[in-house]
């Protein structure tokens, strides 16, 4: 019986809302405290220009903060499988408002360390992918944060994705 009563108690707790992070719970204040010592990048504070990177995946961004950015991805599984795409992104917050031409737009998450795509992109997107590669759910992490590196990442056709366009 105690044991019922038991899992009943946890399963009361299970209809809370999750604290948010403005709230004081000990969990915010433990990633305020470790963001106020440098152990956790602070989100607001992150700049998005560099080269970020997951296995073969890559993503460059260029340009001032606070405006439109110069942008590029490139997939690379080999054998005709890839995808190579360039465009504008605008920040807004933890959201990214990336366009790959006028029907490749889409939102995705920075949450200061990582920069995510979604699951499920318009369907116009597959115009920048041969093969079976796609840009959905592209997922990478900082390599580096140097404008210049940025600025030498190449396409498919050798192209500059976040260099200058001239």
């Amino acid at each position: 019986m105690r044991t019922l009563g038991a899992a009943l108690l946890l399963l009361a707790g299970c209809d809370r809302p999750a604290p948010s992070a403005t709230s004081n719970s000990a969990g915010a204040r433990l990633e305020a405290a470790a963001i106020a010592r440098g152990l956790v990048v602070d989100p607001a504070r992150a700049t998005l220009v560099g080269v970020w990177a997951h296995d073969t995946d890559r993503l460059c961004v260029t340009g001032p903060a606070g405006g439109e950015q110069r942008v590029g991805a490139v997939v690379d599984y080999g054998e005709g499988q890839a995808c190579s795409a360039a465009g504008t992104v605008r920040r807004s917050g933890e959201r990214l408002r990336v366009s790959f031409g006028r029907d490749c737009r889409f939102d995705a998450r920075f949450d200061g360390e990582r920069i995510a795509f979604p699951a499920e992109l318009p369907r116009s997107c597959d115009a920048l992918c041969s093969g079976r590669a796609s840009l959905s759910a592209l997922t990478v992490d900082r390599l580096s944060d140097s404008a210049s590196e940025a600025a030498t990442l190449r396409g498919d056709q050798r192209q500059l994705l976040c260099g200058d366009p001239s």
